[in-house]
This record gives C-alpha cells, sequence and structure tokens, in this order.
C-alpha cells in the first residue's frame, strides 16, 4: 500500500540522518513479510509517488546495513524489498518467489536484476519464469538468505545487524 511504502521510505531515511542508528531491520507484522502489492490497485488511477522500484533502490543504497526479517512470505514486491536489503534472515518456515509472472506481470522493482546477481542466472530465471515459491532451506542453499532461523526471526535479524 501506499502507506507502507511511504512508512519504509521515512523511516530509512531518518534512520540514515541518526548517527546513534548503526543498522536497520526490517519486518513484516503478524509473522508475514510481505506478499507483495494489492493487484486491485494496479486498475486504480496512477498517483504521484509510491513507486516501489524507488525504495528498494534507498534501501539497497544505505550506508548503514539494512537486514531482513523474513517471516511467513515474501513475494512479488516484498522479496524485492528484501532483495534490496544487504542481509536476509529467514524463518524456516518462509517462503519466497515473484508470483506475479503467473498472472502476466513482471516484477517491476528489479528484482529481476538484484535476483541473478544474488543467486546466479540459472536459479534466477526459474524462479522469475515460473513464479514458483522456494522454501527457505532452499533460499539458503542458493544464497538468497544468509541465515535460516527457527526461533525468533526478528530477534535473529538484530543479532546479525548488531554482528555486522
Amino acid at each position: 500500500s501506499l502507506a507502507v511504502l511511504q512508512a519504509l521510505e521515512d523511516g530509512l531515511k531518518k534512520a540514515d540522518a541518526d548517527p546513534s542508528v548503526k543498522a536497520v531491520m526490517i519486518c513484516g507484522e503478524n509473522g508475514k513479510f510481505s506478499a507483495g502489492a494489492d493487484i486491485r490497485g494496479f486498475s486504480s488511477p496512477k498517483r504521484l509517488g509510491g513507486a516501489l522500484g524507488p525504495i528498494v533502490s534507498l534501501i539497497e543504497s544505505s550506508e548503514k546495513p539494512v537486514v531482513a526479517a523474513i517471516e511467513g512470505v515474501a513475494l512479488g514486491g516484498g522479496l524485492e524489498v528484501a532483495l534490496g536489503c544487504h542481509y536476509r534472515v529467514a524463518h524456516v518456515k518462509a517462503r519466497m518467489g515473484l508470483p506475479e509472472v503467473t498472472i502476466g506481470l513482471l516484477p517491476g522493482a528489479e528484482g529481476t536484476q538484484r535476483l541473478p546477481r544474488l543467486i546466479g542466472v540459472p536459479a534466477a530465471l526459474d524462479m522469475i519464469t515460473t513464479g514458483k515459491h522456494i522454501p527457505a532451506t532452499e533460499a539458503l542453499k542458493l544464497g538468497l538468505v544468509d541465515e535460516i532461523v527457527e526461533e525468533n526471526t526478528i530477534e535473529a535479524a538484530i543479532r546479525l545487524a548488531n554482528k555486522v
């Protein structure tokens, strides 16, 4: 939603400007990272602002480490947000993917560029073209996530942020 995008942008800019902040952790709410955009919004008139790509680029360009705490799902734009982060910690039951291709949409926030850089072209091409969801264990093997945990993902992401 526009509110989530604005909160991400505002929060990151505030953290980057605050010298007491050493790292940033991005998480979802209620055990889910993000299922991406609400496709019903695609048919509404374009509004100023609210584009995910520039926000993901802002995350990626942060001088402070940004860690994604992935619980539940990171799908579509949610996965693209995680790809913009410098590190990713996922709960063992988390699933990731770019399912929008199954309804004829391409990932719109540079996920098609960031994913191959992270996991290589063959694995990324498979995910991008099929829209399949991969479990956290496979994501770890591919290098999509840096760590998987069975415990509290947010606490694990904070530990990683403090370590880096």
